[in-house]
């Protein structure tokens, strides 16, 4: 007898010979069966070791099958699964490690001199090849069930920490599962569906949005270990994906490949953007192609899937992520904390059994973001007369010039349906006549000038709006997993000034 929380049993006793996980570098495959005998070996491992109910195991690994590994034997034994972010710097990862207190940690070799070694008092698995599961040795099978509460802790993962130091973001057993029912549910994903994991798997992007929901509904995900735009696209064909979730950046490059331009992606039923505000000129590559296109919504503390959009509704509501899904609540506030009017601009809250239980170690921090049971999500939005949300930009980023208040991702959306313009961003700077100023960072594709620029933006936005200055760039800064990073380009401007 499995535990009630264990789904991942469940769905093994239904259909243990159907084909799981495909590595897409080896082409090597595994079963759901085969990938619970792997779960169980670890899980038994782990007990032999003295590690308990509680404690922490982390790995540190490029997109891989320990992924699965890990996170089901957590499941199965009570322990916490903490996804290291390989990207981070060895200060940053020494922080993370230090926070978390991982017992044992799955190190891939080639990132062994990232972390500072003294500092981890924790047992090591190397993560050399996709065999190493049988090198663990073990007394035998899985000799201990577990009966977890659904609030208990199955992962933390850590967000992005732009502003100060990343913070442990505690998904429970509920959170996981909830957020995957409500996935499949909502978005019809059935045991058929198959999807190419490229966006980083210590990412809840990577794990959660369609990673782990494929796995309870019985489909299948195929994992790839570094996105190249020209091998994603052949891999979405070669194992005849019929969903995928990537962030604009990925996006960028990939509509602009031969194999993109070649393709009409018979399988594939729709292609999701996430993570960052998407551009609506990757919207039209995809329209002009007729391949369903949408952009959803999510944060590491709530879902991250919490919007539904019919494809067919994205060209007559471009920029909307839709309306929420069919297990989670949303209400948008305005500064006052009233509910916002008609279709004004306030602050989206989230509610419902995905969200996260709390920041590790951060009590202060969690009771800012949780109150009355709703997330603060520091992200702004409105909503329409039809019922469908628009993301209007992060709280933070919200520029007030002249007592105006000016979204940039409106201006940012607006410079980019320029044809010399691949990318753009747009914050506020301090000015003493007008409290902040407008300033748009552009990477151009062919020459252009500033004052270009500022008349293309005139013809369209209120002069309030517009650009006092615009600064030229080969490229923007990134974050881990693909988002523009405006704290470093803030940092950058004030530097030189």
């Amino acid at each position: 007898m499995h535990c009630a929380l264990d789904w991942f049993q469940s769905r093994v006793d239904l259909f243990p010979e159907k084909k799981a996980v495909v590595d897409a570098k080896t082409n090597q495959s595994w079963t759901y069966k085969q990938l619970n005998e792997r779960a169980e070996r670890l899980a038994q491992y782990l007990i032999e070791n003295d590690i308990q109910k509680g404690d922490r195991i982390a790995l540190l690994a490029p997109n891989h099958i320990s992924y699965f590994d890990f996170v089901f034997a957590c499941m199965k034994i009570g322990t916490v699964f903490v996804p290291l972010n390989w990207r981070l710097s060895t200060d940053e990862l020494s922080y993370v490690i230090r926070d978390c207190s991982p017992k044992l940690m799955g190190i891939d070799p080639q990132f062994q001199d990232n972390i500072i070694n003294p500092e981890i008092d924790s047992m090591l698995i190397d993560i050399d090849n996709n065999n190493y599961i049988n090198r663990l040795p073990t007394s035998g099978a899985l000799s201990k069930a577990y009966e977890p509460a659904e609030t208990d802790a199955l992962a933390m993962i850590y967000t992005g920490g732009t502003t100060g130091k990343p913070k442990g973001a505690v998904l429970s057993h509920r959170s996981i599962l909830w957020n995957a029912m409500n996935t499949i549910i909502s978005w019809n994903l059935t045991s058929e569906d198959i999807t190419l994991t490229c966006l980083p798997m210590f990412h809840t992007g990577g794990l959660n949005v369609l990673s782990l929901p494929l796995m309870l509904v019985g489909g299948r995900v195929v994992i790839s270990p570094e996105f190249e735009a020209s091998t994603a696209v052949n891999d979405l064909i070669t194992y005849e994906c019929t969903i995928v979730l990537c962030v604009p950046t990925m996006y960028h490059m990939m509509i602009r490949t031969k194999e993109f331009q070649q393709e009409s992606f018979p399988d594939m039923k729709v292609f999701l953007s996430g993570g960052a505000p998407c551009p609506y000129k990757i919207y039209k590559a995809f329209h002009k192609k007729g391949i369903p296109f949408k952009e959803g919504y999510g944060l590491t503390e709530a879902g991250p899937n919490n919007f539904y959009i019919d494809p067919e509704d994205t060209e007559r509501k471009v920029g909307s992520v839709g309306k929420p899904m069919l297990f989670n609540d949303i209400k948008i506030i305005s500064e006052n904390g009233d509910k916002a009017h008609g279709c004004d601009v306030g602050e989206l809250l989230i509610r419902g059994y995905h969200s996260f239980e709390y920041y590790w170690n951060k009590q202060e921090q969690t009771e800012r973001t949780i109150i009355d049971g709703w997330v603060y999500t520091g992200d702004l939005a409105r909503q329409d007369e039809e019922g469908y949300v628009y993301i209007v930009g992060r709280k933070k980023d919200m520029i007030i010039t002249g007592g105006e208040n000016v979204y940039p991702l409106e201006i940012e959306h607006w410079i980019e349906t320029n044809e010399t313009v691949s990318e753009a961003a747009v914050l506020g700077l301090p000015d003493e006549k007008w409290g902040e100023i407008v300033v748009a960072f552009v990477v151009p594709t062919e020459k252009i000038t500033e004052t270009e620029l500022k008349v293309y933006c005139e013809n369209k936005l209120t002069k309030y709006k517009v650009p006092k200055k615009f600064v030229l760039l080969d490229e923007l800064p990134k974050t881990h997993v693909g988002k523009i990073n405006k704290a470093e380009l803030k940092d950058k401007v004030m530097e030189m000034n």
